[in-house]
């Protein structure tokens, strides 16, 4: 059996852990990077990326046999062929909706860093002081200057392409060049910034894919394919980025097929000791012991693992003595909006696929403006052609065919708001009594649902949509909201949120467990709340910051 004892044990390989394991291992720690999926490696695994549609023997459709095997999944545009084997097992890893919960998992190496959208937004101090000038939830034991270098950090690692902007609801950052808007958004972009006077402005998305390259990473070949894994390592990812560099170290081991069940923790040193992991090819059950301890297998699986652990001291589990474990849930919600079509660009078009759109800023609740909801929404969205297959239904056969093949469609736009989602108490989830999965473990329980203040916010998501793009000249506008369940902005948060106080919250401003300070959670289970930007670069930040903090603390042996 390979060594028990390391400096430092990683629950999880995605997003949060891949930067937890470069930073320890970097640093000079021996890591143990623990996964309870498969492995996937860079380029070889991704069996799809190069691949035709003619190719696959469906067609990247989905098939009877996938739907029935996926009945979550096909809820939302994430079950296809193409890419089936990122996203969990839904049979042998099922989780009970007490009310309607899309989990949309992915238990690999690498996580959803494989399949993630890529926006990469920071948190400002509107953000960060927003439920203290509200009075909602706990005030975040951090503010922007806090977590600013570290941003800087993980931007000049990851690869983030961008503009620079000085708007003080979004702050800008360390950008490669940004991605090009086609000829319908720079004009659209000119009108909304005109009619608005500055206060609403279209700006193109920011996003990590590469547009210069980097060491061991080319630049984006323009595909829109990243979510069957990029062979060019153009996007970051764990596999293309992070994973990497710590294995170059040589002081990273990696085991996948490790379902980690619980911390072991011991109560007359008032620390861990290292953490509970079952084989899940053999079923067999082993120790691993660390000086440190980083939760990052996301939100909810993070927050299980806590649950898990529970004790004589913390019957609710490791970090449950604020009574605020597993409550807090929060996601994006969005799925509403406006679109229009956009005349006198017919002899226009565009190159490649580019994998991003633009980006709305937040201006509700903002610069004076008050509405009878707090926080506010941003959109994403774009501008594109009509493909000729548009065409297909209103022609028959022959020449007149044969020409509107020749011809792409229409110029339409679209955007869609993504509105954040306040911390509610009541929102929560548990370990069910009654469900186990297929290795006899304990399932979880979703109880969250929106409330007054996201459903008003809704209707503003498509009344300011219709409104901005009639003022930039859109015709035939109309705006819709094809209805949000929980969870299907995969941006599950707060589950063990971070606060000033241990009556009050899960962890303290170091992503410190105040029940064990030496296991830090520093993926989406540690927000206090959501905002309304893309969460996933605050959570690598979130994640460099506090293992700098660890590995001081270890220096100084106050842990």
């Amino acid at each position: 059996m390979a060594d028990q004892n390391y400096d430092a044990i990683v629950v999880g390989s995605g997003i949060s852990g891949g930067w937890a394991a470069k930073e320890l291992t970097e640093k000079g720690l021996k890591v143990l990077l623990l996964e309870r999926g498969k492995n996937v490696e860079h380029v070889k695994d991704y069996k799809s990326a190069t691949t035709a549609p003619w190719e696959v023997p469906h067609r990247g459709m989905d098939t009877q046999g996938m739907i029935k095997a996926h009945p979550v999944l096909k809820r939302d545009y994430v079950l296809n062929e193409l890419n089936l084997d990122f996203w969990a097992h839904e049979a042998e890893c099922p989780y009970v909706e007490e009310k309607p919960f899309n989990w949309f998992r992915g238990y690999q190496v690498g996580g959803r860093s494989l399949t993630w959208g890529r926006q990469s937004y920071r948190l400002g101090d509107i953000d960060f002081e927003a439920n203290a000038k509200d009075g909602i939830a706990v005030d975040w034991p951090i503010r922007y200057k806090d977590l600013a270098p570290w941003y800087d950090h993980v931007e000049k690692f990851i690869g983030v392409n961008g503009s620079i902007e000085g708007l003080p609801q979004l702050p800008d950052g360390h950008f490669l060049p940004a991605m090009e808007m086609n000829c319908v958004e720079k004009d659209v972009a000119q009108r909304i910034k005109a009619h608005y006077k500055g206060v609403r402005t279209m700006i193109m998305g920011r996003s990590a894919n590469l547009t210069a390259p980097k060491t061991g990473r080319a630049q984006c070949q323009y595909r829109n394919k990243c979510w069957l894994g990029c062979p060019f390592g153009a996007y970051f990812s764990t596999q293309s980025s992070t994973l990497p560099a710590a294995v170059q170290t040589g002081n990273l081991t990696l085991r996948p097929f490790s379902i980690v069940t619980r911390v072991l923790y011991d109560k007359d040193k008032k620390k861990a000791t290292g953490v509970e992991v079952l084989d899940a090819e053999t079923n067999q059950t082993y120790e691993y012991n660390a000086k440190i301890i980083f939760l990052c297998a996301s939100a909810f699986n993070s927050t299980w693992v806590l649950m898990n652990s529970a004790t004589d001291i913390w019957p609710e589990g490791l970090g449950s003595s604020s009574g605020e474990l597993g409550h807090n849930v929060m996601d994006h919600h969005f799925r509403a909006g406006a679109s229009g079509t956009m005349e006198g660009y017919e002899d226009k078009y565009y190159y490649g696929r580019r994998p991003n759109g633009i980006y709305i800023p937040r201006f509700r609740n903002l610069f004076g403006d008050k509405r009878d909801y707090i926080r506010g929404f941003g959109y994403q969205g774009g501008a594109s052609r009509d493909k000729w297959s548009k065409k297909v239904a209103e022609l028959g056969i022959g020449i007149e065919l044969k020409e509107a093949f020749a011809e792409p469609g229409e110029w339409t736009i679209g955007i869609t708001g993504f509105g954040e989602i306040l911390p509610y108490h009541e929102n929560r989830i548990y370990l069910s009594k009654e469900v186990k999965d297929k290795w006899g473990l304990p399932a979880l329980v979703t109880d969250a649902e929106l409330k007054e203040n996201e459903l008003k916010m809704r209707q503003d998501m498509m009344s300011d949509g219709a409104e901005m793009l009639e003022a930039a000249g859109a015709k035939n506008v109309h705006s819709w909201d094809s209805g949000y369940t929980f969870g299907q902005g995969i941006h599950e948060m707060g589950t063990a949120r971070m606060g000033k106080d241990p009556k009050t919250s899960v962890l303290n401003g170091n992503n410190q467990v105040w029940d064990a300070k030496n296991v830090f959670v520093t993926d989406g289970a540690a927000m206090t709340s959501a905002a309304c930007q893309n969460p996933s670069l605050t959570y690598m930040a979130l994640t460099a910051r506090a293992c700098d903090f660890a590995i001081n603390e270890l220096k100084k042996q106050n842990i």
